[in-house]
């Protein structure tokens, strides 16, 4: 079965590990995962993890 958002789409979600970002262009705070995190604000990755 596969499925685009919905309710499962959701509860996966929830189980992923996030660490709360800080862009140091624009200065917007964001949780991300991964090793390349983009600021959803600006698009720039020059982001540090506040975690």
């Amino acid at each position: 079965m596969c499925s685009t958002g919905g309710p499962m789409a959701d509860v996966n979600l929830k189980k992923l590990k996030t660490k709360k970002y800080k862009c140091k262009k624009c200065g917007n705070t964001f949780k991300g995962i991964g090793k390349k995190v983009i600021c959803p604000n600006c698009k720039s990755e020059d982001t540090k993890c506040l975690e």
